[in-house]
């Protein structure tokens, strides 16, 4: 069943000679327990997209339905309550409060929504023990690695037991080794657990741990490729000189090599 759906999604930033169409006329459909991961170079689109479903950014004409609901036709205040109670958001920075311990990090959210602290305490430890962190529970940020402090902000995320978890550039921040057990926590989310992921990456190995890869460019979902087919051409994705200009393959002829980083531009 689709949880994600866009059809003719415009996005207009600025008027008359400035103008800037930073997506034109996107149509996706995203199932329910899929796990996609979006790339392609600066400017194509990706995260103004990520902020459309997620409801922080309105289109300039089209639709989005998320979890059956058209958000265009939400008030200011329900598209919040949406967000704060059906989306989990994670971001290249962890964003986490430097004096409140991993579990009050994750509980906070909860908190400020209503839910009664030992409740929002309860279900912060759970969140943390699934991103396998619950032993450090009573550690500040500056006492957790980079890549510990990203699995907070997942936890944070999941507290909320959202219905969709959307992360952009979610290992920007973190080395190889890092990046890779966030990247394998994302999979085991959506494997294990059946969550519903949409992430943005410049990172063709971090791709790879997805479903389903859209390459954009120039506004739209340039091409729609299975996990399968992208594992076995990653290295055909390597922009290489051409990082910046999008110049993404045709042809799906397998290449075996390591994967390559593109672009790392965000819209």
């Amino acid at each position: 069943m689709p949880i994600i759906t866009t059809s003719k999604l415009f996005k207009q930033f600025g008027t008359g000679d400035v103008a800037v169409e930073v997506l034109r006329g996107v149509d996706l459909t995203i199932e329910s327990g899929e796990f996609v991961a979006v790339m392609g170079p600066s400017g194509s689109g990706k995260s103004t997209l990520m902020s459309i479903i997620g409801g922080i950014e309105p289109p300039t004409s089209g639709q989005v339905i998320l979890d059956g609901v058209d958000i265009a036709k939400l008030s200011d205040d329900q598209r919040t309550i949406m967000r704060r109670r059906k989306i989990g958001f994670v971001f290249q920075a962890f964003n986490l409060i430097p004096t409140l311990s991993a579990l009050e990090n994750v509980s906070l959210p909860l908190e400020l929504d209503g839910v009664d602290r030992k409740t929002a305490r309860a279900r912060a430890a759970e969140a943390l023990e699934r991103v396998e962190l619950l032993h450090r529970a009573d550690h500040i940020p500056a006492k957790l690695s980079g890549g510990e402090q990203q699995r907070v902000a997942v936890a944070r995320a999941l507290a909320i037991k959202p219905a969709i978890l959307l992360a952009d550039e979610p290992t920007g921040n973190l080395d190889s080794r890092q990046s890779g057990r966030v990247t394998q926590l994302l999979r085991d989310l959506a494997t294990q657990f059946k969550q519903t992921i949409v992430m943005v990456t410049h990172d063709a190995n971090v791709a790879r741990s997805a479903f389903r890869l859209l390459m954009f460019r120039d506004g739209n979902i340039e091409r729609d490729i299975p996990q399968d087919e992208f594992a076995a051409n990653s290295h055909a994705f390597n922009v290489g000189s051409n990082v910046g200009s999008g110049q993404f393959p045709k042809s799906s002829s397998p290449i075996a090599s390591d994967p390559a980083i593109l672009s790392d531009g965000n819209r």
